[in-house]
């Protein structure tokens, strides 16, 4: 799978929003998302974007009229669909290991103050009343209430790029958010493109720098800024588990980034890392600490057909 796709494929929820991802999608060969084909509508927007491969996780009754229209405009327009086959059951990600004593900063929070948001809300309910004769004070279900905040949204992805990592000593993620949202850039650790994982060293220690992976591997968040699926990431968040050396500083700056979400900063009095502060507090890149509310997260990749 490339890069490419593996943006896409954390991006994408579930039928509909879809749908909301593609039209905002300019231009794409290839898309790879990660639950349902099951909505025609969805599948008009995928052809129309030029978007070549659909590569999905479930699929509904084969016989439903909107499954149907889909698989038949899919074959007329000469879109491949494959249907995903995983090689293990779950993916447990596991926060803790990387987790500090220090006190969580702040929550992200609505971009509306409390009044503002009572009034939102307020004009919301008379506008469902008048046009859709619903009353949000009676409704017969509620939301569901488990479902995952932004900051461990984000912070889980890039837990789960690093599990694309091949260093057997230390595996990072880090995922790239804009103001909107949305995932703009993912990376793990690794060498750089094209450069034998078999070949060169994975060691720490050795005769020389040379024979160990330091002066070959690219950091995480090097990988998710080069990788971006935006036309830059000028204000966006970066969620990555280890706090940034002065290297990744330097470029996490030059990106425009202004903000990092870590969880880690055990290597705090380091050069490196001071020289990190040093740089993020002259450009002026916010710092928050965040401990997720949940220890793991267990993703299920077995296949229910329904």
């Amino acid at each position: 799978m490339s890069k490419e796709q593996e943006c896409l494929l954390f991006n994408i929820q579930v039928s509909k929003g879809i749908m909301n991802f593609l039209i905002n999608l300019k231009k794409s060969l290839t898309f790879t998302f990660f639950d349902v084909v099951k909505d025609n509508e969805c599948a008009k927007i995928i052809i129309q974007s030029g978007i070549r491969e659909v590569i999905y996780h479930k699929g509904y009754n084969a016989t439903q009229e909107t499954y149907r229209a889909s698989r038949i405009m899919f074959e007329m327009s000469g879109v491949n669909t494959i249907q995903f086959e995983s090689t293990k059951e779950k993916v447990i990600l596991d926060f803790g290991e990387n987790l500090d004593e220090e006190e969580s900063s702040p929550e992200q929070k609505s971009s509306l103050s409390g009044s503002d948001e009572i009034e939102y809300r307020e004009n919301m309910k008379k506008l469902l009343l008048k046009e859709a004769g619903y009353n949000v004070d009676a409704p017969t279900r509620l939301k569901r209430s488990s479902y995952l905040s932004w900051d461990d949204y984000f912070m889980a992805i890039s837990f789960l790029s690093a599990k694309r990592s091949k260093d057997p000593s230390t595996q990072v993620g880090a995922c790239i958010v804009n103001k909107e949202n949305r995932i703009v850039g993912i990376g793990y650790n690794g060498f750089p493109r094209d450069c034998s994982d078999e070949c060169l060293p994975w060691a720490r220690t050795g005769l020389s720098s040379l024979h160990t992976k330091y002066p070959f591997v690219c950091h995480a968040e090097v990988n998710a800024i080069l990788n971006k699926c935006s036309a830059d990431v000028v204000g966006s968040s970066l969620y990555v588990a280890l706090f940034p050396c002065n290297d990744c500083a330097k470029m996490i700056i030059q990106a425009g980034i202004r903000e990092i979400v870590y969880l880690s900063d055990k290597y705090h009095d380091t050069e490196q890392t001071r020289a990190s502060r040093i740089m993020f507090a002259m450009a002026g890149v916010k710092l928050r600490y965040y401990r997720p509310k949940k220890r793991y997260l267990t993703i299920n990749l077995e296949r229910k057909e329904k």
